[in-house]
């Protein structure tokens, strides 16, 4: 074999399956790197069917679709190299990975929510449980698909209440078989349609990409991770921003430039004689309304503003 062959490596990889599934397959797909599902399959192909090469290891991927709370604990036991879950079922399992990048995709809140007479009841009387029994009719009873989430929470908050375990629709729960719900929310269109009120928010979540202490201890597979941190990265800040390109003359160079968001500094090349410059910036996106009639009162024309593809700091 050829001393300067490429080492293979295969990377074990676990991608979710339900509301993460579409987002997290757009960005694997961003970077350049496609995802194949066929119906009913839960081995996707990744790539167009050839190895990966990063530096002088070519990469193979192994993939499968798994529910994100499987992923955590396959990681967790070595099974699974790298995957995405969300931080709530991390926190949940308690499971001790290696978090390489929250995506900030799927945002939602962990929250507990309640019918109206029970959430009015309970932030009178927070923490009495006589007085919410009254209320309840009975022990008051929390249902969840978070048992851990749950259970810590009501030692907190109301001590000597119920638990049941949902297995999905908790929201359906109130008032006949549950008295108050922990589920995650991501709008609350959810809840409000079941007339439910958010008492307490446990804490906030997104689409997390995590790897096994085992697999960031291996060299090999270590560096492939922090290649797809790169890669992610780069497809996630290019989404924040866009390309901004404007025209604007020699003598009001300076005050333009002097409002200009950018990672570090403006590029800045003269036209045609000198007596003006084409300046472009990497602009985040959402100073656009404001920045762009800014720019053309202090001068600057032919403003074009193009969607970038990934972008590297």
């Amino acid at each position: 074999m050829a001393e300067n062959a490429n080492q293979k490596l295969e990377l074990r990889l676990g991608l979710p399956k339900g509301r993460m599934q579409a987002k997290v397959i757009e960005l694997f797909k961003d970077t350049g790197i496609p995802i194949s599902i066929d119906d009913r399959e839960y081995r996707p192909r990744i790539g167009n069917g050839k190895a990966l090469v990063f530096g002088s290891r070519e990469i193979m991927y192994e993939a499968k679709l798994l529910k994100p709370q499987n992923i955590v604990e396959m990681l967790e036991a070595g099974s699974r190299d790298i995957g995405f879950a969300g931080e709530d079922w991390v926190r949940e399992l308690g499971a001790d990975l290696v978090e390489l990048l929250d995506t900030g995709l799927d945002p939602v809140k962990i929250v507990a929510a309640a019918p109206e007479n029970v959430a009015t009841a309970f932030r009178a009387y927070r923490g009495d449980l006589t007085k919410m029994i009254s209320v309840c009719k009975r022990t008051p009873i929390i249902a969840s698909e978070y048992e851990g989430l749950a259970r810590a929470w009501i030692d907190k908050n109301l001590p000597g209440a119920g638990f049941v375990h949902s297995y999905g629709a908790t929201e359906v729960f109130p008032p006949e078989d549950a008295d108050i719900i922990i589920d995650n929310c991501a709008t609350g269109s959810t809840l409000r349609a079941n007339r439910l009120e958010i008492l307490d928010t446990l804490m906030m979540s997104s689409t997390r990409f995590y790897a096994s202490k085992a697999a960031m201890a291996d060299a090999t597979k270590r560096e492939a991770a922090e290649a797809l941190i790169l890669l992610f990265g780069s497809v996630l800040e290019a989404r924040r921003r866009v390309m901004l390109e404007v025209n604007v003359s020699a003598e009001l160079l300076d005050e333009l430039v002097a409002i200009l968001p950018c990672l570090r500094a403006p590029t800045v090349s003269p036209l045609g004689g000198g007596d003006a410059f084409a300046v472009k910036v990497a602009a985040p996106r959402d100073t656009l309304a404001s920045l762009i009639p800014e720019i053309k009162r202090r001068g600057g024309t032919d403003i074009v503003a193009t969607q970038i593809s990934q972008l590297v700091p």
